[in-house]
């Protein structure tokens, strides 16, 4: 089971860091996509913790 957790970790990882790197490299973004991209982070920042407590149990 600890082997899906961890590739799960792994994939939201990759996920944060790609968005991380779209918003600090665009310099377009609006509002509306600050806004969205924000709550994706929200969302995979609540999974990367979830799936790190699994790991800890």
């Amino acid at each position: 089971m600890e082997d899906k957790i961890d590739i799960t970790l792994e994939y939201y990882l990759v996920k944060q860091k790609q968005i991380l790197n779209f918003m600090n490299t665009n310099d377009s973004l609006t509002v509306d996509d600050i806004i969205h991209y924000g709550q994706e982070m929200s969302v995979i920042e609540n999974k990367i913790t979830a799936l790190e407590v699994a790991l800890e149990n």
